[in-house]
């Protein structure tokens, strides 16, 4: 059998990035074969020189008129002489007649319209539907989202859900172990559903009651230009030295700070599956995460502090319970937990629904 995998999105700094790159490193491994397509100088080290696959060369934008009116009928005929095409996110070129694979990993904006506006869920809504219609079948990474998707969606295809698990460069062994420092880590950007509000304002209360930590905020610096009114200002209001933005900072250095935090804050309101935590425990790191429901699932059986999503206050308290006058300790899953969620078994789960007749 081959089958087409839409790599055009194997760069991205998002969870969708993560999903590919991660899961290519075990479908590739099957004794199928593979087209990929996307840039062949960003797909050269995915194929690995692994002679089951080759690269076909798409610089289409995802989600653009081009990939829905033009996107070219050489690379159509490619795709469509595959037996069929899996894409890691909810766009679908038009033109292609093989059977579809989808993986939606969230269905936030009708859950959440006020990240967008009328005509920006709209058109979101028409990717989705438009993902939902042709799919013979959709992947999603948590029961929540199933539901969610069903919710606006429909119940008439398959889903299947396929977990996300922290990424692979975070179980390589340490060639040092950097001690733990009084920092708390936040991963991510300042889109409302993150809670980064609720996080700084947690903090400066905790700050006034005697909290001596550091808050490092991590990500891309682009991530930070929102419209979420008073973030930067209230960030501003704390002292020179309580909080840090880092903006990108590679995997290496990422993976130090993840393992030197006293403990991790992951404040959101909404998430598909949500990485940080596990990322964070993976390298010995307390976690602190809002109540929501899918973290009730995802981290339900993990060693995590919950507190109410959206409560200042009890994530304040939560914060100096957790950290006012203590040493920081590093934390140590067990085996079960440590292996519960690995892209090895969403692989797998991915490659034996594409082989059901």
């Amino acid at each position: 059998m081959t089958i087409t995998i839409d790599c055009r999105m194997i760069k991205a700094g998002s969870g969708i990035g993560v999903y590919l790159r991660e899961c290519l490193k075990w479908i590739l491994d099957s004794p199928h074969s593979f087209l990929l397509l996307g840039s062949e100088k960003r797909l050269k080290e995915a194929a690995g020189g692994r002679e089951n696959t080759c690269v076909l060369e798409c610089t289409a934008k995802p989600f653009s008129l081009r990939e829905l009116c033009c996107f070219g009928s050489g690379v159509l005929k490619k795709i469509n002489n595959t037996d069929l095409f899996y894409s890691p996110f909810f766009n679908v070129p038009a033109g292609i007649n093989i059977p579809v694979f989808t993986t939606i990993h969230d269905i936030i904006f009708p859950d959440m319209p006020e990240l967008s506006g009328r005509l920006g869920l709209k058109a979101r809504m028409y990717f989705y539907r438009r993902a939902y219609r042709v799919s013979k079948k959709i992947f999603t990474v948590s029961e929540f989202s199933k539901s969610r998707i069903q919710y606006h969606l429909g119940y008439d295809k398959p889903l299947v859900v396929t977990y996300n698990a922290a990424q692979s460069y975070l179980s390589e062994p340490f060639s040092y172990l950097p001690p733990k420092k009084d920092i708390i880590l936040f991963i991510g950007n300042i889109k409302k559903h993150k809670g980064l509000s609720c996080l700084l304002e947690a903090f400066l209360e905790a700050r006034k009651e005697g909290l001596t930590s550091k808050l490092v905020i991590a990500g891309g610096a682009e991530n930070f230009r929102s419209r979420d009114s008073g973030i930067m200002e209230r960030a501003n209001d704390l002292d020179g030295e309580g909080v840090e933005f880092t903006g990108f900072i590679p995997n290496e250095r990422l993976k130090i700070l993840l393992a030197e935090a006293a403990l991790l804050v992951q404040p959101s309101l909404y998430e598909g599956f949500g990485y940080p935590p596990l990322e964070a425990m993976a390298v010995g790191t307390p976690a602190l995460i809002s109540d929501i429901p899918v973290f009730r699932e995802i981290y339900g059986a993990f060693p995590v502090t919950f507190f109410k999503a959206g409560d200042s206050g009890d994530l304040k308290e939560k914060l100096l319970s957790l950290l006012l006058n203590k040493k920081p300790q590093r934390l140590s899953l067990s085996p079960d937990l440590a292996e519960k969620y690995s892209f090895k078994k969403t692989a797998g789960i991915i490659l034996e629904e594409l082989e059901k007749p």
